[in-house]
C-alpha cells in the first residue's frame, strides 16, 4: 500500500506561532502560474467566467451562475475584475488586492428579451474591447472560457478574435503550490469527521436523506465551506454503477458507499469515497468485491510517480472485456483517476483537472506525472440487485513517490450503526 502524506500540523486560523496556510502567497503563486501558462500557450490575455475559475485567478468569489461576474486576465499586468451589481459596490473594500474593478454586464441567459439582450451583449463586448485597446491588445487573440454563444458572437462582432482559454486553466492548475496542497490536506482531514458521522448515524430505520443531513451539519460545524453528500445503499438504482441517489430507508445489513466529492475548504474540493455496511460486519462476498477494488486501486496509485505516465497507472484497471462490456466509455468516471483542485469545468461544482487516468484515453494518449500533481483515484465493484462497494483516495505526486492525503481507513469496509 502507498504511503500516507505527512500530517498537516497547522492552526485553524491566523497565528504567528506555527506555519499555516498563507493565502496571500497562494493567490500570488496561482496568478503567477496562470500568467506563465498564458505565455506558454501564446496568449496575451483571457476572459474567464465561472466562480471556481475566477477564484483561482484572483481570489474573488461570487457563488452564483456564470456570466454575472468575469475577469480579464493578462499575461503581463494587473487583471480587471468585472463584478456583479452589489458586489461591484461592496467587494473592493474586502478585496484590496484586486486593483481594477468594473461593473459586469449580463443578460441573464436572455430572459430580458432579445432587444435588451442585444444591447447588453454590445455593452459587454465593447467594454472588453476598450480594456484591450488601452493595452494595445485588441488585435491579439483573446482566450475565452465559460461564456455562451451570444457573448462569443458579440466579441466577434466587436472585431475580437477568440480561442478557448480552458487549456490555460488546466495547464496553470495541474501543479499545486505548497498552500494548495495544505488546503487539500485540510479538506481531507475535515472529511474524516464526515465518515465518523456516517458511522454514528447510519443505522436501520434512518433514511439516507436524514443521515446526509446529520453528516452535513457535522461538516459545517468544523468549518467546511461547502458540504456535498450523497448515499448509495442497498439494491437501489445507482448502487452498482452510480446513476443518481434516492432517499431510501436503511435496512440492517445494507451495503453501500458514500462520496464527499465537492465538500470544500477555501475552494478546494475533496474527492473521496468510502464503503459501509449497516449494523454488521461485511460477509465474504462483500469482502471479495472490496478486495477486487483494492487490487486495482492501490497498484494504480503506486504507479503514480515521476518517470511514469498515466498509461502505467491505467494498466492496473480492469479492461472492459474483463468487465464483460464493449466500450471503455461504459466505465468513464467509475474507475479512473483525475486531477483535483479549485479549477472546474464551467458550470461544474467539482474541480477536475490534469492528469486523467483511465483505459479509455491513457493507454493511447498518456500524460506524464509531475511533482506537485494531486490525483484522485476511484474504483467500484458491485452486483445488480445486491449493491456496490467503492473507494477513492487523494494522492500527491512527490519526488519520493505517491502519498495519500486522506488518512481515514480505506483498506476495509467500514461498519456503521452497530
Amino acid at each position: 500500500m502507498p504511503e500516507f502524506a505527512p500530517k498537516l500540523i497547522t492552526a485553524p486560523g491566523l497565528t504567528d506561532i506555527m506555519e499555516t496556510i498563507n493565502v496571500d502567497r497562494m493567490r500570488e503563486e496561482r496568478a503567477a502560474r496562470a500568467r506563465q501558462a498564458l505565455k506558454k500557450l501564446g496568449l496575451p490575455a483571457m476572459l474567464v467566467t465561472s466562480s471556481p475559475n475566477i477564484r483561482y485567478l484572483n481570489g474573488y468569489l461570487h457563488a452564483s451562475h456564470a456570466m454575472l461576474d468575469y475577469i480579464l486576465f493578462f499575461a503581463d499586468g494587473d487583471p480587471v475584475m468585472f463584478a456583479h451589481a452589489g458586489y461591484y459596490h461592496a467587494q473592493p473594500s474586502y478585496m484590496p488586492w484586486i486593483k481594477n474593478w468594473r461593473l459586469a454586464r449580463s443578460w441573464l441567459g436572455g430572459i430580458c428579451g432579445p432587444e435588451a439582450m442585444a444591447k447588453e451583449v454590445k455593452l459587454f463586448s465593447n467594454g472588453i474591447k476598450d480594456e484591450l485597446k488601452q493595452r494595445g491588445l485588441a488585435k491579439e487573440k483573446l482566450g475565452v472560457s465559460g461564456f455562451d454563444e451570444s457573448a462569443l458572437d458579440g466579441l466577434h462582432a466587436a472585431g475580437l478574435a477568440t480561442v478557448d482559454a480552458y487549456p490555460v486553466l488546466l495547464e496553470s492548475s495541474k501543479i499545486k503550490t505548497i498552500d494548495e496542497v495544505a488546503c487539500l490536506k485540510t479538506v481531507a482531514n475535515m472529511c474524516d469527521a464526515g465518515w465518523l458521522s456516517v458511522i454514528a448515524h447510519a443505522r436501520p430505520g434512518m433514511t439516507t436523506a436524514a443521515v446526509a443531513d446529520r453528516v452535513r451539519n457535522d461538516l459545517f460545524a468544523i468549518g467546511v465551506e461547502n458540504a456535498r453528500i450523497a448515499m448509495f445503499f442497498g439494491a437501489t438504482p445507482g448502487a452498482v454503477y452510480r446513476g443518481g441517489g434516492r432517499n431510501v430507508r436503511l435496512n440492517y445489513g445494507d451495503i453501500g458507499y458514500m462520496p464527499l466529492c465537492g465538500t470544500a475548504f477555501m475552494g478546494y474540493n475533496a474527492c473521496l469515497y468510502r464503503t459501509f455496511v449497516v449494523g454488521r460486519k461485511p460477509n465474504d462476498k462483500e469482502k471479495d468485491m472490496y478486495k477486487k477494488v483494492l487490487d486495482r486501486l492501490y497498484p494504480a496509485i503506486e504507479a503514480t510517480k515521476i518517470g511514469n505516465t498515466t498509461a502505467d497507472a491505467a494498466k492496473a484497471f480492469d479492461s472492459v472485456t474483463k468487465r464483460k462490456m464493449k466500450d471503455e466509455a461504459e466505465v468513464l468516471t467509475i474507475e479512473f483517476g483525475h486531477g483535483i483542485g479549485i479549477v472546474a469545468l464551467p458550470g461544474s461544482p467539482v474541480g477536475y483537472s490534469l492528469p486523467v487516468v483511465n483505459r479509455q484515453w491513457s493507454l493511447e494518449f498518456p500524460q506524464p506525472f509531475e511533482e506537485g500533481m494531486v490525483v484522485a483515484y476511484e474504483s467500484l465493484e458491485g452486483e445488480p440487485g445486491y449493491g456496490g462497494v467503492r473507494l477513492e483516495h487523494m494522492v500527491l505526486v512527490t519526488k519520493d513517490g505517491p502519498q495519500i492525503l486522506d488518512r481515514f481507513p480505506g483498506d476495509e469496509i467500514l461498519v456503521c450503526g452497530a
